[in-house]
């Protein structure tokens, strides 16, 4: 039984989107993320592929990176594309097999859509690279702080969040060590029966809910140990400041990006 979880890996380096504010970062991420769902046509999709190629040669990450960030959604994105494909039935006949058949409208909804999905996952995959989890949490708090004056809990949740990313790689690792243990014990975990490879899960997912939880009653301890109460108050070991040269021209950036993309949409 591999084990195939993937989620974005920070990238350790100088580059201006590193040294960017996280809150600027997050805004400007959301913003791409929103504009790549008004992609209808090709020239737009052109427009909006050019701020990813920018922000990874800036950031100086590797494209094998952002393309090992697609692999968990290969999958999705081969279903999604023959989705399109064979029940888009507008436009002129390319292909007839028997009740299936392709048209011409088909093909181009499979390449947008499948293409501005890949371009709305490579930012995100930029985004956990030039930033790390702990700075996306406290952006995210900061962000969302207005709504504790309502009762939100934005600084648990924060909190919350920031756990739960720590400790992914954490559960990969007991996993592993894992399937290498009943492996070792002679169990079968590469069956190929959908039921059988459910059957083989079970001796894996017990000792490792098991591990969760001891390594959640671990952390509240040493949270305890250490008086964390979080909530107001609470300080930050590096401080979030606002950078104009940075953080302005990477707004500014942004706010371009989408007002040419507006114009395309308008104009086309």
């Amino acid at each position: 039984m591999a084990l195939r979880a993937s989620i974005g890996q920070y990238l350790n380096g100088n580059s201006p989107l590193h040294r960017a504010d996280p809150r600027a970062k997050l805004v400007v991420a959301l913003a791409y993320m929103a504009s790549c769902l008004f992609v209808t046509d090709f020239a737009s999709l052109a427009l909006a592929a050019a701020p990813i190629a920018a922000a990874a040669t800036c950031a100086r990450v590797p494209w094998r990176h952002l393309a090992g960030s697609l692999k968990p959604i290969a999958l999705f994105l081969l279903i999604t594309s023959l989705v399109n494909l064979f029940l888009v039935q507008t436009g002129d006949l390319v292909f007839a097999l028997g009740p299936l058949s392709i048209h011409t409208d088909g093909i181009t909804a499979a390449a947008l859509y499948t293409a501005r999905f890949l371009l709305l996952v490579c930012a995100g995959g930029l985004l956990l690279a030039c930033t790390t989890h702990v700075e996306l949490a406290d952006a995210a708090a900061r962000l969302m702080s207005p709504l504790e004056r309502i009762g939100v809990p934005v600084s648990q949740a924060a909190l919350i969040f920031t756990i739960a990313l720590r400790f992914v790689p954490t559960l990969q690792r007991d996993a592993a060590t894992i399937i290498a243990a009943q492996t070792a014990r002679g169990a079968d975990l590469e069956r190929k029966s959908a039921l059988a490879r459910a059957r083989a899960c079970l001796p894996v997912a017990v000792p490792l809910f098991a591990a969760a939880v001891r390594h959640a009653d671990t952390l509240g301890r040493a949270m305890d140990a250490r008086c964390y109460t979080g909530g107001e108050g609470r300080t930050h070991l590096h401080a979030m400041h606002f950078d104009p040269r940075l953080d302005g021209v990477l707004g500014l950036c942004c706010i371009g990006y989408l007002i040419a993309l507006a114009a395309v949409r308008i104009l086309l």
